[in-house]
C-alpha cells in the first residue's frame, strides 16, 4: 500500500533551508531533472537520467534533503520511491523561485 513520507507543510517552508538544499550541485541536478518531468517518477530513473556518478546512499541522502526541505513529495510503494516536485506548494509560498534557481 503506497504511503507518503513525511514532508513539511507549506507554511513551514524555510527559504534558507530550501536554498541550502539547492546549493549542492548533485541535488540541483536531481531537482532539474525532476522539474522537467511533469509526472511523478521513480527516483531511480531520475538518478540514472541525471548521471551524477554518485553512490546509491549519496543519492538517497540527496532525495531526503530535498524532501525535508519541502521541494519534493515522496510516495513509498514497496521498495520503489515515486517522487514529484511540489510545484504548486513552492509557487504558493515562493512564487517563481524554482524557475529562477533551476533556470528551467
Amino acid at each position: 500500500m503506497p504511503r507518503a513520507l513525511p514532508e513539511p507543510s507549506v507554511g513551514s517552508f524555510d527559504l534558507t533551508v530550501i536554498l541550502g538544499a539547492l546549493a549542492e550541485p548533485g541535488r540541483r541536478a536531481l531537482m532539474t531533472e525532476l522539474y522537467r518531468s511533469a509526472e511523478p517518477v521513480d527516483c531511480a530513473v531520475i538518478a540514472e537520467k541525471a548521471d551524477l556518478g554518485l553512490s546509491n546512499p549519496t543519492i538517497s541522502h540527496h532525495y531526503r534533503v530535498l524532501r525535508e526541505a519541502g521541494l519534493i513529495r515522496t510516495i513509498a510503494e514497496g521498495r520503489k520511491r515515486i517522487v514529484t516536485v511540489r510545484r504548486d506548494d513552492m509557487d504558493a509560498r515562493f512564487p517563481g523561485l524554482l524557475n529562477a534557481v533551476l533556470g528551467v
